[in-house]
C-alpha cells in the first residue's frame, strides 16, 4: 500500500508541475491552437490533456505488475498522441460533421478519413499491441484474452472521452474507477493515474483546462488495461459488455441528459463546478 500511495503522490506531483507549465504558456502564440470555448462560453485550454496523459502513462508504467509495464506505456502514450491529433485536426471546419461512430463511418463512405477515425484506429492498434505484450499461454484461451484486452483498452478510452462534456466529469469518473481498481496485485497500475486525475480535477472544475481527447483517452486506456489485468475471464467479459453497451447507447442517448435527470448522479456531476 505504501508503494501505491507513493505512486499516487508521484502522479499528482507530475500533473501539478505539468499544469503549472501549461497554464503559464497558455497565452503564448504557439498555444493558440489548443484554446477552446467550453459549453458555458468560457475560454480554456486543452493543454491539461497532454499533461494528464504524460503523468498517467509514466506512473502507470512504473506501477504496473511484471510484464505489463511496456503495455501501459504503449496504450497511454499512443492514446495520448492520437487523442491530441484529434483535438487539433478534429477542430477544423471540414471535420465538424465527423463526430461519433456514425460520423466516422459516414466520412469513410465519402472517401475521407476523419481525425476521429485515425484516433480510433490508433487506440485499437495500441490495445492489440498490449494484448500481444501481455499474452498468457496459447490457443483459444489466449486469443480470447487478447480480444478482451484490446476491447477493454479501446472501449474504456472511448467511454471516458465520451464523458468529457462538462467540467470535471471525465476526471471524476476516471478517479472513481481508478480508486475501485486500486486493490489487488495489479492495483499499482492505476495508483499513479489516480493521483494525476485528482491533481488535474480542481483546474478542470475551475474551467481553466479541459482534458480533451488527449487526456481522456490516455486515462481511459490505462484504466482499461487495469480491467484486463488480474481479473477472471467472466469478469472481463462482463466489463467489456457493459462498456460496449454504454458506448452504443451514447449514439442514441445524451449522457448529459441522463445524468441531469438522475438524482445522485446529478449532484455528483455538479459537485465543485462553477455556476453557469
Amino acid at each position: 500500500m505504501a508503494s501505491r500511495l507513493a505512486l499516487a503522490a508521484a502522479g499528482a506531483a507530475l500533473a501539478r508541475a505539468g499544469l503549472a507549465g501549461a497554464l503559464s504558456s497558455a497565452d503564448r502564440p504557439g498555444a493558440a491552437r489548443w484554446r477552446r470555448v467550453n459549453y458555458a462560453g468560457r475560454p480554456l485550454t486543452l493543454l491539461g490533456g497532454p499533461v494528464l496523459a504524460a503523468a498517467a502513462t509514466a506512473t502507470a508504467a512504473a506501477g504496473a505488475p511484471t510484464g505489463w509495464g511496456s503495455a501501459a506505456a504503449v496504450v497511454g502514450a499512443v492514446s495520448g498522441v492520437v487523442g491530441g491529433y484529434d483535438d487539433l485536426a478534429g477542430a477544423r471546419p471540414d471535420q465538424a460533421r465527423d463526430k461519433g461512430l456514425a460520423g466516422h463511418l459516414a466520412a469513410l463512405r465519402e472517401g475521407r478519413v476523419s481525425a476521429g477515425a485515425v484516433k480510433v484506429a490508433g487506440i485499437g492498434a495500441a490495445g492489440l499491441v498490449a494484448a500481444v505484450l501481455t499474452r498468457r499461454g496459447r490457443g483459444v484461451g489466449a486469443l480470447a484474452d487478447g480480444v478482451l484486452t484490446t476491447g477493454l483498452v479501446a472501449g474504456t478510452a472511448n467511454l471516458v472521452n465520451l464523458l468529457d462534456l462538462r467540467p470535471g466529469r471525465a476526471a471524476k469518473a476516471g478517479s472513481l474507477l481508478a480508486a475501485g481498481l486500486l486493490a489487488g496485485p495489479s492495483g499499482g497500475l492505476v495508483a499513479g493515474p489516480l493521483g494525476a486525475s485528482l491533481a488535474v480535477l480542481p483546474t478542470d472544475l475551475g474551467e481553466r483546462v479541459m482534458l480533451g481527447d488527449a487526456g481522456a483517452n490516455a486515462l481511459g486506456a490505462v484504466l482499461g488495461l487495469r480491467l484486463a489485468a488480474g481479473r477472471s475471464r467472466p469478469a472481463r467479459v462482463t466489463a467489456l459488455a457493459l462498456i460496449t453497451g454504454l458506448t452504443l447507447a451514447s449514439e442514441k442517448v445524451s449522457f448529459t441528459q441522463v445524468i441531469e435527470s438522475t438524482p445522485g448522479l446529478r449532484e455528483l456531476d455538479r459537485l465543485g463546478r462553477r455556476a453557469t
